[in-house]
């Protein structure tokens, strides 16, 4: 199945984040090996954002149900946007104005697929094949 392609909602969003990333490097390189982890970082928000349920419908991440980036990336980001953010409207004031918008996007509801698979967990509440066949001889006696 092929992959919808981001629109302008999701490409500033990827935008934003990648700038903040990219400030945040540059006032706290200290070797080689922090530029591989800001590059990591990079693409896997990149792909954590292609790849987002919501699709164009996506609130903030903070605000979201689901939270799909893992424990250790989702601290790093959380500390790359508190230190870039203020920053961020000397640097870019359009898109830290938008992005500040954009926070207060409201929070869309599950999709289907998350539906099923809260359901699945969910004990069955329809009687089952046992249950049928009780009553059914229980009709007859």
């Amino acid at each position: 199945m092929a992959r919808k392609p981001m629109g302008k909602y999701r490409l500033r969003e990827l935008r934003t984040v990648l700038l903040m990333i990219d400030l945040y490097e540059k006032h706290h390189r200290a070797d080689a090996e922090s530029d591989d982890r800001y590059r990591q970082l990079s693409a896997y928000a990149t792909n954590r954002l292609e790849r987002c349920q919501f699709g164009e419908d996506k609130p903030a991440c903070k605000h979201c149900p689901i939270h799909c980036y893992q424990p250790a990336k989702r601290e790093q980001i959380r500390a790359i946007m508190r230190w870039s953010g203020p920053r961020m409207l000397l640097h870019h004031p359009i898109l830290a104005i938008r992005h500040l918008i954009d926070d207060h996007r409201p929070v869309p509801v599950h999709s289907p697929r998350q539906e099923v698979a809260v359901r699945t967990r969910q004990p069955s509440t329809t009687p089952s094949d046992n249950d049928i066949k009780k009553a059914a001889d229980a009709a007859f006696l």
